[in-house]
């Protein structure tokens, strides 16, 4: 049982500010979002934007607090940095643009450009250059615990997807490589810790790193069926890994093929109809999907069995722009035929390609002429890849690239992510000190980040059941919640329990509410979800209190004294 310092007041219920509510909210599509707005600890604002009430601001506090401790214990120095910031350091490193649509922008009175901080790299390369002159200044690693800000197209789900939210962002600054694999464990463990003591359930998997930069990137996934990433682990071995970040070994084939023949097929324009017509299965065709990165043209080749994901296109691609063609793009291209396009003979458009479309393997595919497929079409022989990429859309059996079994999806939500930057933003703004030898030594940096207020949806995701929310002891909004069922003895064995426990130094929450019957109170108690739930009722006058697990449902009768011993 967690204790605090001094002598926590009893908070009453009586005086709590949390309306609860019988039903779901219309908008909640997830069990964090109707729990959390039903139990009285959030409410809706606008879209993505939300207000704390009492009993969330004090499970946001424990994360946070949770958080704090583990920083501090790695020797990392808490600062708050402003959530307004210029545009000036946002356009030296290039992501005023790459951030796109996700930014809040804004102009001030005088015509100044600024920003709403979704991450802020930039802003603590700059405090480093300016308090950071020599290598004896080093390593340093600094963190906030700060409202972030990204203007989400759909903000959903509740916290778990806003416009507005709480994140610890964390940065290291080293002199060399190896200072920052140090900086880069140190918080891998502080995060296993930070989670663990969260009573999180997570994996650790690798990620890639998009549009932070850098190199080393692992991911902290909370398994959850309201996840919007979806992870894949391996039932043989330990290997676990964002879906974007699977990849399948290139294997060249060595096998004699026949010449390419061109085989007449009106009306396949689809790799079904093809595969029907010719009765080929669908992964002996070629699909080659036709994209614009920053305008211009490439093709993508795939199995035809399979679907290119284009997130995972993007982020290999990144920060040009990936888009899909249009009938437009087509009608200024007549040498591109819509849906009979195929590698060989294609002019003046770069070829990428899935490692499964591996030099000497042999296709069907379009033959560049309308109603036309060829066929014993060879990579390698017929046509070359410019460039191999792995963008297929992984599926459950995929060849796990360790050890070759089948590999398992999932969903989840991510709580954490940590990366070894390398000196992206160290080169951006010429971020040296003076090293051992009196000359200049880039700095070299890693940014990990933890969010803070998502982790409360995650963790009311993975603990909650049908009765409602059930926190862990770390992060609930009490310890004990104190239950008087009935008039005026009870009331008043309700109210000395709940004293005493206070005196013990446990955080109580007692149900004074007059006016609503026993059941109603037990259905808020287990909505709420504290881990304790003491009801004084029919035995009140023995002095005789219902104990009760929130989390087992387990129930025992016993001497309101031998309660408060357990309890404390």
């Amino acid at each position: 049982m967690s204790t605090h310092h001094g002598t926590p007041p009893v908070q009453r219920m009586s005086r709590l500010m949390a309306k609860t509510l019988r039903e779901d909210p219309a908008d909640a599509e997830t069990l964090s979002h109707r729990l959390l707005v039903r139990a009285g600890y959030v409410r809706r604002s606008s879209a993505g934007v939300w207000t704390w009430l009492p009993l969330g601001k004090r499970v946001l506090d424990n994360v946070s607090r949770v958080v704090r401790e583990e920083m501090d214990a790695i020797g990392a120095q808490e600062v708050l940095l402003p959530a307004l910031l210029p545009k000036e350091p946002y356009e030296v490193s290039g992501r005023w643009s790459e951030y796109g649509d996700l930014l809040f922008r804004l102009r001030d009175r005088k015509g100044a450009d600024y920003l709403l901080g979704p991450t802020h790299e930039e802003i603590f390369t700059l405090v480093v250059k300016d308090q950071c002159t020599s290598y004896k200044d080093l390593p340093v690693m600094l963190y906030q615990i700060q409202t972030k800000y990204r203007d989400e197209a759909r903000p959903r789900s509740g916290v778990l997807r806003g416009r507005e939210f709480q994140m610890k962002d964390s940065y290291s600054f080293d002199v060399s490589d190896e200072g920052l694999a140090e900086s880069y464990r140190l918080h891998r463990e502080a995060y296993v810790r930070i989670f663990t003591r969260l009573g999180l359930d997570h994996r650790i998997v690798s990620a890639v790193s998009g549009a932070m930069g850098g190199s080393a990137s692992e991911e902290f996934l909370a398994p959850a069926a309201a996840g919007e990433d979806t992870f894949v682990d391996c039932p043989s071995c330990d290997y676990a890994a964002n879906t974007e970040a699977v990849t399948f070994a290139l294997t060249p084939v060595s096998v004699e093929h026949p010449a390419p023949e061109d085989v007449d097929t009106p009306d396949t324009p689809t790799i079904e109809t093809l595969a029907a017509r010719l009765d080929v299965p669908a992964s002996a065709t070629l699909k080659n999907l036709l994209v614009k990165v920053d305008g211009e043209i490439v093709a993508v080749g795939v199995p035809g069995d399979r679907e290119v994901d284009l997130g995972k296109l993007g982020e290999h691609l990144a920060p040009a722009v990936v888009e899909l063609v249009t009938a437009e793009d087509f009608a200024d291209r007549p040498d591109l035929v819509r849906g009979y396009v195929g590698p060989q003979g294609l002019d003046k458009v770069r070829y990428l390609a899935d490692p499964r479309v591996a030099p000497g393997t042999s296709w069907v595919t379009g033959a560049n002429r309308v109603d036309t497929h060829t066929r014993n079409v060879v990579c390698g022989r017929d046509f070359e890849v410019d460039q191999y990429l792995d963008v297929v859309v992984v599926e459950p059996g995929d060849p796990c690239p360790n050890c070759g079994a089948g590999l398992r999806l999932d969903r989840a939500i991510e709580i954490g992510h940590i990366f070894q930057l390398g000196r992206k933003y160290a080169d951006a703004f010429g971020l040296d000190v003076l090293g051992r030898e009196g000359k200049p030594v880039r700095v070299t940096m890693g940014s990990y980040g933890i969010g803070v207020s998502r982790a409360v949806a995650a963790l009311a995701e993975q603990s909650a059941d049908e009765r409602g929310l059930c926190w862990p002891a770390e992060v609930a909004p009490a310890d004990v919640h104190v239950v008087a069922a009935g008039k005026a003895a009870q009331q008043e064995l309700a109210a000395s329990a709940a004293d005493a426990l206070a005196e013990a130094g446990l955080r109580v929450l007692l149900d004074d509410r007059a006016g609503l019957s026993p059941g109603v109170k037990l259905t808020d108690a287990e909505l709420i979800g504290v881990p304790w739930i003491l009801v004084a009722g029919r035995r009140a006058s023995e002095s005789v209190v219902e104990l009760q697990n929130r989390r087992t449902g387990t129930r025992e009768e016993l001497p309101l004294q031998e309660a408060l011993s357990r309890l404390t």
